[in-house]
């Protein structure tokens, strides 16, 4: 209850649409009750005695009372859908806002798939819970209370009946919400996996193609399927139980009626329009038990996706900023002194440690290493999307702790490994860079780049629109986008993370050559090929998550046997097998 009062916070605006929603059932509901009474006096006064004009009166009074139940009704509906709809949109906002401010730690302890449920179905079972529990959550306490008095107010022997069958209905509904909820927050999970299933599948089609997975594909996401269906039959099954056990209380509480009524009717101690109206107020607190375990039913599935929802908004980003941030980096020095770094507290070590060296601003220094040796986890440190364990990181001068996200990430520029253009043209994209950025700067950044060639020669040039992830274009030209786009930041240190892959060398080499013109700029290159680092200043050799050597090609062919056997295995083997 404490994850869905928390979230009730967030209505803001329209708590005022609640109260009003709630106003207007509970006058209706008032009015509904006063029908019974009219209805036994029509009977009684009316038709018994022939009397038609008291039972046009009546007749009327009656019609008036469901004209006024029916607008309050519409009210409800209207003013409780502007709250459920526009409740869910401040949650999911808050939420996404929140997901935004994760580190990459923070991300990595969530399933994508389960984000996107969380931010969707999850917070929609939250609306449904208002549009539909709550007018019954007003309506059915409101009717039960009131049915019984009035109950007792027209016959007291037969409303020992409540006495009864209630408490016999209510502990059998308790028995059903006790049995059906944890199977809501399973359902959920579920989701969770059809969400995953299909997530990958489809960023990952073409491997599933290329080694012929659709079968098992298939079956993988019929399991998923299957799971939910057979949680969401067996959830529903119990659920369905509500129904006979309300029937059962309801007819033996119409029989038990019927016969004592009867019987006092007999010995003239009740009128036909009395007892008419008894049972009809017996239907309606029959009915309010119902609504009431239809409303913990709801209450049940929302305070499952209530706690998934809260497990989101409740992290503490592991990244925050300083309260007073520095707003600009300085200049492009980068300093290391004894950091350590490991993704998780509970990890039996570091994934780095003890690493400590120094670049100039303006210098190139590329990061060379075997695969897994931390390269990508180092340079991932200088933007801040982890913080270090242990030591200090210094840019510009400053520990990066001191700068706010934005001008540190501002500050530097990271071509990714993993490239990724999103939907629209490649103005649109290049624009991510630089929302200010005119088109002759855009195309000066494509120049530096080598994507003026094949941009020119798209249809529309820079309008040109590149699809979903990127699609339309080969995996080289993405990454020549993916340069130009960080270029266009103008960061004081641009980092390369295996960036130049998917070119051929000559590309690559003109790449390199057209990246000295951005002078001042410190270059981080990370590269698994000896060729894409010949320009640098210094190269750092990772291994293991430590530093082996620094220094120039000459002095690590000196200094480092890992070097010598890169060298020897790419450019010595490399020309000897050509």
């Amino acid at each position: 209850m404490n994850d869905l009062r928390f979230l009730l916070s967030y209505l803001g605006p329209y708590k005022r649409d609640i109260v009003l929603s709630s106003f207007f059932v509970i006058v209706e509901t008032s009015l509904e009750l006063f029908i019974p009474i009219l209805m036994a006096d029509l009977v009684d006064y009316g038709v018994m005695t022939g009397n038609v004009e008291y039972m046009i009166a009546k007749g009327m009074q009656m019609g008036l009372l469901a004209l006024l139940a029916l607008t309050l009704g519409l009210l409800y509906a209207r003013y409780a859908a502007r709250a459920a709809y526009g409740w869910g949109a401040r949650i999911r906002r808050e939420e996404y806002r929140k997901i935004q401010g994760f580190s990459f730690s923070d991300i990595d302890s969530f399933e994508t798939s389960s984000l996107v449920t969380r931010l969707t179905s999850d917070v929609t079972i939250l609306q449904n819970g208002i549009i539909g529990g709550l007018r019954p959550l007003v309506r059915s306490p409101l009717l039960f209370v009131m049915g019984v008095l009035l109950a007792f107010y027209m016959d007291k022997e037969l409303s020992v009946v409540f006495l009864v069958t209630a408490p016999l209905l209510g502990i059998s509904l308790f028995a059903i919400l006790h049995r059906i909820a944890p199977l809501f927050a399973y359902m959920q999970k579920a989701v969770d996996k059809i969400n995953n299933a299909v997530e990958e599948n489809v960023m990952a089609i073409r491997a599933v193609k290329a080694f012929v997975r659709e079968e098992y594909e298939e079956v993988r996401f019929s399991k998923a399927n299957d799971d939910l269906m057979k949680l969401g039959v067996k959830a529903n099954g119990i659920a369905l139980l509500n129904l006979p056990a309300f029937m059962i209380a309801m007819y033996s509480a119409v029989i038990a009626i019927m016969w004592f009524g009867g019987r006092k009717m007999l010995s003239g101690g009740l009128l036909v329009g009395e007892l008419t109206g008894f049972l009809s107020y017996v239907m309606q607190v029959m009915n309010s038990m119902m609504m009431i375990s239809n409303v913990f039913l709801l209450l049940s599935r929302s305070l499952a996706s209530a706690r998934r929802v809260c497990q989101v908004m409740y992290v503490t980003p592991s990244v925050l900023e300083d309260e007073n941030p520095v707003e600009s980096v300085r200049d492009g020095n980068i300093d290391f002194s004894s950091v350590s770094f490991r993704y998780s507290a509970k990890a039996s070590e570091d994934t780095l440690s003890d690493i400590t060296f120094h670049v100039s601003s303006g210098e190139s220094v590329g990061i060379l290493g075997a695969t897994g040796s931390g390269k990508s986890t180092l340079v991932n440190l200088i933007s801040r999307l982890y913080d270090v364990s242990g030591g200090t990181l210094k840019v510009g001068g400053l520990d990066v702790r001191r700068y706010s996200f934005s001008a540190l990430r501002k500050g530097i520029g990271i071509v990714l490994q993993k490239n990724m253009l999103f939907s629209g043209t490649i103005r649109e994209n290049m624009k991510w860079g630089n929302p200010d950025a005119t088109d002759e700067e855009i195309w000066k950044a494509l120049a530096i780049a080598e994507a003026v060639s094949f941009v020119s020669a798209f249809p529309g040039g820079l309008d040109y629109d590149l699809g979903q992830g990127g699609v339309n274009v080969s995996g080289g030209q993405k990454q020549r986008l993916s340069i130009a786009r960080t270029i266009l930041t103008r960061p004081r240190i641009l980092i390369f993370d295996d960036s130049l892959s998917a070119v051929d060398m000559e590309t690559e080499r003109r790449i390199r050559k057209n990246l000295s013109v951005l002078e001042g700029t410190t270059k981080v290159i990370i590269a698994e090929r000896l060729s894409s680092l010949r320009d640098v200043d210094k190269i750092i050799v990772l291994d293991n998550g430590k530093i082996d050597e620094v220094g120039t090609r000459k002095e690590l062919m000196a200094r480092s046997t890992i070097f010598r056997q890169i060298y020897s295995a790419q450019e010595k083997g490399g020309g000897r097998n050509a």
